[in-house]
């Protein structure tokens, strides 16, 4: 067996290190969301499956059903620090109620489920923009913030898979509603073994925010 000497050693140890760093400074793209109960993902997962089968759109089939609150691209270094984050603001959110009601479009690209009660979810991103510092790699990679509120069916879509797909979604009846007491980060890095988003952390809505009304009696 060969033995190293120690310069080889040092050398081999620094292009480690060198290795990390520039693993932890290539981009990665951040999606935090909410995401129903099983019975209702489920639901949803088979209408998207169905989509995907009469329209020929694959991505419809591989994206989970979700709520977006916010996306952004940061590198690998900063994710520690924007998980304590998220989990401090997850704390002083309260859980709440997601109804969802028929269907909805932007024309001509993309179908969703619509969202019927959108003032609790606009109030959480809300209190996630505290964390959009930690989410800002530079001006030209800023965080998006939802504002209208609404659950995926298909994106991108081609004009004849469009106008397909909305005639008959239009026409469809859904009902569906979930209790939201947790949000999700997710992450997809640029290399091919991680291609799909995946799961990293989870922060449930513990409800701790203390009102300055109640911060004044304290003092």
């Amino acid at each position: 067996m060969q033995v190293k000497t120690l310069a080889e050693f040092k050398s081999e140890v620094l292009r480690s290190k060198e290795s990390k760093l520039v693993d932890s400074l290539v981009p990665i793209q951040y999606l935090l969301v909410l995401e129903p109960h099983e019975e209702l993902y489920n639901r949803i997962k088979d209408i998207k499956e169905e989509f995907a089968i009469k329209f020929d759109c694959p991505v419809a089939k591989h994206s989970k059903p979700h709520i977006t609150l916010a996306n952004f691209v940061q590198y690998d270094l900063s994710e520690s620090r924007i998980i304590n984050k998220l989990r401090s603001i997850a704390n002083q959110i309260s859980p709440f109620k997601v109804d969802l009601d028929g269907f909805g479009s932007f024309p001509e690209h993309t179908i969703y489920i619509n969202v019927s009660t959108k003032v609790k979810i606009v109030e959480a991103v809300r209190e996630i923009r505290q964390a959009q510092r930690l989410m800002k790699i530079d001006q030209a990679n800023k965080p998006y913030f939802i504002t209208e509120p609404h659950l995926t069916i298909a994106r991108k879509l081609l004009p004849w898979q469009y106008q397909k797909g909305w005639l008959e979604l239009s026409n469809t009846h859904f009902t569906g509603g979930f209790m939201a007491d947790n949000m999700l980060l997710l992450k997809r890095g640029s290399d091919r073994e991680f291609n799909r988003y995946k799961e990293i952390a989870r922060f449930s809505f513990e409800g701790k925010k203390i009102t300055s009304a109640v911060q004044a009696t304290l003092f």
